[in-house]
């Protein structure tokens, strides 16, 4: 168990967090939720102890190991991909690399026998023989074969390093686990394996995510950061936002009778048990909704951007033909002979494992790449907006405020006008004079949300559109998205954004594998 007693942590004047008292239990795993700039990231450091606390303590269980998805990705360039997964249990590759030098001395004493013997009864008990075992099936669950095993870190590519990092804060089945932004960069199949392992997982998990399916089916609580607290509550990520969005309602109407009240929470309650009652991790949280209280339910001070997406048009029945389709880069091929159609009304994810084959795609389609060969024939009726994976050339000087910057997309140049525009993304009053160079990289994509809106487009190409996003606005971005009568074009690792948008799957693999109109669910199995 890791746990906090009157932890408090602040930065230039601002408080973080003011007297946190929390438990995270074992057998539970609880995503760490919270807004932008909350301070989640921070309080795993807090947690793992890189970050030492200004008041209070953070206590764990004596004896028990702590273990953190490390966020730099050159710290093991020098070591082979197996022996930097095993390096996640510190103590047993400190036994490891002991026995190996104790074994190398020419001089091989009485002593170094004997040390030695301790030191591979030492090994044995912490099942030392199937490290190497236990980190290969992590690695080939992840996508990482052993042909990667004795690679050094650095040959690798940064969604592999990543791989492997994840790899190594899961090895050794550690009592705590602490893992900030798990998901980033894996592919599906990847997220789905880590998925399972974390179901299967016995000891304590935090988490932080913006993945709304990741944290729906691995999380059996919530942390919550508000109001400069954090709060537990049972339940996963649908179940935390549906209960806080019924308590605002109901706070929000003190002239509704106590019993109406009572009658909506229970029949939630009864709703959510239902559903409660199916998931493996949750089997007693039944009887903890059925004794909820309105009092129990979260409060929230977080604001929800309005992404509205209407076209000024409306586009024909020929939309987009793509036919024999080639791009090579640096002498590779990335796209071989891609040729698809696109109707009116389609919203296409396209997956692929290569992450620059869709990213290619995309800036061809968008007119800010050539194609080898091939052709690109839009509709004449169309008008496109593109939200690019790398935004950096739209903010390329910094030096224009927010609302000199989206006039300069916008026919009605009057500041009231834009400003309309911006606070729908919530950047309203002074932040509206921000310069662009300030921007955390979810603001820019909120900025380009707003840039995308006004256009007016009936086609919309989106290249990792999650990217960046918090939890609330990947909601609205998402709503947003299933309300619009345009045709979508987009690539997403985020499960659930995908699940709701897309209506056709097309699958890219240097070539063109896969082209059906079905849900995300039904195309991996899940239905």
């Amino acid at each position: 168990m890791i746990s906090t007693n009157n932890v408090a942590l602040g930065f230039g004047g601002r408080k973080l967090f003011d007297d946190v008292n929390i438990k995270f239990t074992p057998g539970r795993c609880y995503g760490l939720i919270g807004a932008n700039g909350a301070g989640k990231s921070t309080f795993l450091k807090l947690l793992s102890g890189e970050i030492e606390v200004q008041s209070g303590t953070v206590s764990i269980t004596p004896g028990q190991r702590i273990s953190v998805l490390k966020q730099d990705h050159f710290a093991f360039d020098e070591y082979p991909v197996l022996q930097t997964v095993i390096m996640g249990n510190e103590k047993l590759y400190g036994i490891m690399k002991e026995k190996d030098l104790i074994y190398a001395k020419e001089d091989f004493s009485e002593s170094d026998g004997i040390k030695a013997s301790e030191l591979e009864a030492e090994f044995a008990e912490m099942n030392g023989w199937e490290a190497e075992s236990e980190a290969g099936v992590m690695l080939a669950g992840l996508g990482i074969g052993v042909e990667y095993n004795d690679l050094l870190m650095k040959e690798l590519t940064g969604g592999e390093k990543v791989k492997v990092l994840l790899a190594q804060a899961l090895f050794g089945a550690p009592d705590i686990l602490l893992l900030d932004e798990p998901t980033n960069h894996l592919d599906i199949k990847a997220i789905d394996w880590l998925e399972k392992f974390l179901l299967n997982f016995k000891n304590t998990v935090v988490v932080v995510s913006h993945d709304r399916h990741f944290l729906n089916k691995v999380c059996t609580h919530m942390a919550d950061i508000d109001f400069g607290k954090i709060t537990t509550y049972a339940g996963n990520y649908d179940f935390w936002r549906t209960s806080s969005e019924l308590a605002q309602r109901l706070r929000s109407n003190e002239n509704k009778k106590e019993e109406d009240k009572a009658k909506e929470l229970k029949a939630f309650i009864q709703r959510f048990s239902a559903n409660a009652s199916k998931s493996k991790q949750a089997t007693s949280r039944q009887k903890q909704l059925e004794k909820l209280q309105l009092n129990d339910l979260p409060v929230s001070t977080r604001k929800y951007a309005f992404v509205n997406f209407v076209p000024k048009r409306e586009a024909g029945k020929d939309i987009l033909k793509v036919d024999r389709l080639s791009k090579s880069i640096d002498g590779i091929k990335i796209l071989e002979n891609i040729s698809f159609t696109i109707h009116k009304g389609d919203k296409v994810v396209f997956l692929s494992d290569n992450d620059l084959a869709k990213t290619t795609l995309f800036q061809i389609l968008s007119g800010e790449l050539k194609a080898d060969s091939g052709s690109v024939d839009w509709g004449v009726t169309t008008t496109r907006a593109y939200l690019p994976s790398d935004n950096a050339e739209y903010f390329k000087s910094g030096e224009l405020d927010l609302i000199n910057w989206l006039r300069q997309y916008s026919e009605d140049k009057y500041e009231s006008f834009v400003r309309g525009f911006l606070g729908k993304m919530l950047f309203s009053g002074e932040e509206a004079l921000k310069k662009t160079n300030v921007l955390s990289g979810g603001e820019k994509v909120r900025l380009m949300l707003s840039k995308m809106m006004l256009s007016g487009a009936n086609v919309l190409i989106l290249d990792g559109p999650t990217n960046h996003l918090d939890l609330e606005s990947i909601t609205s971005f998402n709503d947003g998205l299933v309300r619009y009568k345009g045709t979508v074009l987009f690539a997403s690792h985020d499960h659930e954004f995908v699940q709701t948008v897309a209506n056709r799957i097309i699958e890219i693999q240097t070539t063109l594998t896969a082209d059906v109109e079905t849900t995300f669910d039904k195309y991996l199995g899940f239905e």
